[in-house]
């Protein structure tokens, strides 16, 4: 049992959608050996240990090259486009919305980028919790990999990002692909307090990250995607204001919460919560709830710049809370689901912001919701 005490000298880091706060009071239930926490703990770490036979994974992997002639260059396809029987060679391809083409992953970049986001932050959290420096050694690894060898990193861009064969070679809309971006930073955040991660290697995955956002915000296809009025914009902004947090821009964050979210919030909602663009979709409720959970994040996000978002109502009465608690009869079953959902609807990521929602909206009635006792939920408060 020595490593669930090997290093609790090491503080909670500067995190940003997991809270400080709630790391330090959890480390200091499990010094005291709160059983639930030592049983959550227990979980993290095994989890943990399969992650250190993971990766390291690399865009320079692929057996595919983008018309850059360059395999730095991060590459996908749209998910849900599909050969045109009709014309030769099948292109261009046509869209057949929530079914997925399995050519999609002949290239592993995407699967690559989410695997390197969920491995970091989960090495990260069983590094603070058991100060174990094989979980930092690993997820250093991971990172300069992905971002500091020259013979594997990423260029710092998406330009082939979701493409669609005979139509584009990339779209602002790859944007969605690299979301897990706040992850990844509060695992980077939680991973400096290590020996691993060096001072020198932490700043250059700064100015990776800088010059990538840079190219969000002033390349076409990254402010193509700024402009999209669904869940692809929602999404934009919650990678925007984390990079900006992580890379010392709090002014920032804070100018793309209140000039861009805000307006997101009034764009995208109804007034009695329902969200049109995403009921419009074939999946209507996994694009109303993963929606909703970047609105979520920026919320959370948005407490790190002293703005609230949780509570915030726009001058024609559209909030968050309304569009949670829209949704909240259809997941408790109170009331059918009455739109297009062609594949089973998934509730974990409602149920995920329903625990969150019970401490911010205490006189919202949760009450009927199964919301399940996650081990990463119960250790940070949020769960990825």
């Amino acid at each position: 049992m020595l490593w669930l005490f090997a290093t609790l000298a090491a503080s909670a880091q500067q995190t940003f959608l997991l809270k400080p706060s709630v790391l330090s009071t959890n480390k200091q239930k499990i010094r005291t050996g709160d059983p639930a926490m030592l049983q959550a703990l227990g979980k993290l770490k095994k989890a943990a240990d399969k992650a250190l036979k993971d990766g390291p994974y690399s865009v320079t992997y692929k057996s595919r090259v983008p018309d850059s002639g360059d395999k730095h260059d991060y590459m996908s396809v749209g998910p849900y486009w599909w050969p045109d029987s009709s014309k030769p060679g099948g292109v261009p391809y046509i869209r057949k919305d929530g079914q997925i083409n399995p050519e999609r992953f002949a290239i592993n970049d995407a699967e690559f980028y989410k695997s390197l986001c969920h491995d970091v932050c989960l090495l990260g959290l069983a590094w603070y919790y058991t100060g174990e420096e094989q979980y930092a050694t690993h997820a250093t690894k991971l990172l300069r990999t992905w971002y500091i060898d020259t013979a594997t990193l990423m260029n710092p861009n998406l330009n082939y990002g979701q493409a669609i064969p005979g139509v584009t070679k990339g779209r602002g809309i790859g944007l969605i692909d690299t979301r897990a971006v706040n992850k990844l930073i509060d695992g980077i955040q939680l991973l400096s307090g290590s020996k691993a991660l060096s001072k020198k290697d932490y700043t250059a995955i700064q100015a990776w990250h800088k010059k990538f956002l840079d190219w969000m915000r002033n390349n076409p296809i990254g402010k193509d995607e700024a402009d999209e009025a669904n869940n692809h914009g929602t999404w934009y902004d919650v990678q925007a204001v984390s990079i900006a947090l992580f890379t010392e821009q709090p002014a920032l964050a804070k100018e793309i919460i209140t000039t861009q979210t805000k307006e997101r919030i009034k764009s995208q909602l109804k007034e009695e919560g329902s969200q049109p663009h995403e009921l419009a979709r074939t999946l209507s409720w996994n694009y109303s709830s993963m929606n909703l959970e970047g609105f979520f994040e920026l919320a959370m996000l948005a407490e790190n710049v002293q703005v609230d978002l949780w509570n915030y109502t726009t001058t024609d009465n559209k909030s968050i809370r309304k569009a949670f608690t829209w949704m909240l009869p259809f997941a408790k079953g109170e009331q059918k689901w009455q739109h297009e959902q062609i594949k089973k609807m998934e509730m974990n990521g409602y149920l995920k912001m329903a625990a969150v929602a019970a401490k911010k909206y205490p006189d919202v009635d949760t009450k009927g919701l199964n919301i399940p006792q996650d081990d990463i939920l119960l250790l940070t408060g949020w769960n990825f």
